[in-house]
C-alpha cells in the first residue's frame, strides 16, 4: 500500500483510547504502528468508520481484529453526531451486528446509551495455572469474555490474564471482578479489572462491562432490570440486563482528545 495522509481524531471512553479514521484501508501492520505509544499516535485500537452506512471496523493495538468494542462504539457514535449526523439516535453496523446508540452532549464530552444486544452464556472455562484451578463463566456479547468473581491478587492478574486470554484458540477477553456494597440508589456495584486479548490491561472495556453484568445476574450476584454500576480503572459504566432475554444496555461517556493528520503506509 502506498503512503497517503489521512485525517484522524483521537477519542477516549473511560481512558480506553482509540484512533478514529474514515474510510481508510487499514492493515495489521498499519494498526500496530498507529497504536504504538512511542513511535505512533498511541492508542488501544484503531476504529475505521464508514460514515455513509454508518459502519465501524475495529483493529486492536497488536493488529488483530475483534468483533466488537463497546467503548469504541460510544466514541464512534459521538464522533458521528459531532460531525453532523442528523439524529441523536444512530444505528451503527459492526462485525457483531447493528447497534443502536443514543447520544447526548454533556459539556466537553458526550453521554452515549447503547443497545448492546443479547448476552449468550457458554460453558465454564477452567484453567489450571499458578498452582491452582481457576473457573470462569464464559459470555458472548458479540465478542467472547471469561468472567470470574474469585478473589485474585493484583500481582496474579498480570500473570493469569495472558494465560486465560490465550487458552481458547481464538483468544478471549478476561475480567476479574469483585462485588462490593452498592451505594444508595444503585442496584449493585462491581469492580472490574480487564485483561483484553490483543491489548493487555486496559482502563476500560465496554463489552467486558456488559458481560460482567450478565454473568453477575445469572449467578444471582446482581438484580435483573435495574442499573448496575460497573467500576473499571478508568471510570464507571451503567449496565442493565433484562431477565430472560439477557438483553443488554450500556451507558457511559465518550470524549474527543485531539485531531491531526498521519501517514498510513
Amino acid at each position: 500500500m502506498s503512503n497517503h495522509v489521512v485525517r484522524f481524531e483521537k477519542w477516549e471512553g473511560l481512558g480506553n483510547d482509540f484512533i478514529l479514521v474514515e474510510a481508510a484501508q487499514m492493515t495489521a501492520e498499519a494498526a500496530r504502528r498507529l497504536c504504538d505509544r512511542r513511535f505512533g499516535i498511541g492508542a488501544d485500537g484503531v476504529l475505521v468508520i464508514d460514515r455513509e452506512r454508518p459502519r465501524m471496523q475495529v483493529w486492536n493495538a497488536d493488529g488483530s481484529r475483534p468483533e466488537m468494542c463497546g467503548n469504541g462504539l460510544r466514541c464512534v457514535a459521538a464522533y458521528l453526531v459531532s460531525r453532523g449526523a442528523p439524529r441523536k439516535a444512530i444505528s451503527i453496523e459492526t462485525d457483531a451486528g447493528e447497534k443502536r446508540c443514543e447520544v447526548t452532549r454533556a459539556g466537553d464530552r458526550f453521554d452515549v446509551l447503547v443497545g448492546m444486544g443479547r448476552a449468550r452464556m457458554g460453558e465454564p472455562l477452567v484453567v489450571a495455572a499458578l498452582g491452582a484451578e481457576h473457573r470462569f463463566a464464559t459470555v458472548d456479547v458479540g465478542n467472547p469474555h471469561a468472567v470470574t468473581f474469585e478473589p485474585t491478587a493484583e500481582d496474579d492478574i498480570d500473570r493469569l490474564g495472558p494465560i486465560v486470554a490465550t487458552t481458547p484458540a481464538a483468544g478471549i477477553n478476561v475480567e476479574f471482578c469483585r462485588v462490593r456494597p452498592a451505594a444508595p440508589g444503585e442496584a449493585a456495584c462491581i469492580d472490574v479489572t480487564v485483561w483484553e486479548r490483543g491489548v493487555g490491561r486496559t482502563l476500560a472495556c465496554g463489552t467486558g462491562a456488559v458481560a460482567v453484568a450478565a454473568a453477575a445476574c445469572v449467578e444471582g450476584r446482581a438484580p435483573y432490570g435495574a442499573p448496575i454500576r460497573v467500576v473499571l480503572p478508568g471510570g464507571s459504566l451503567r449496565v442493565t440486563v433484562a431477565e430472560g432475554s439477557l438483553e443488554l444496555s450500556m451507558q457511559g461517556p465518550a470524549r474527543r482528545v485531539f485531531s491531526g493528520e498521519v501517514v498510513i503506509a
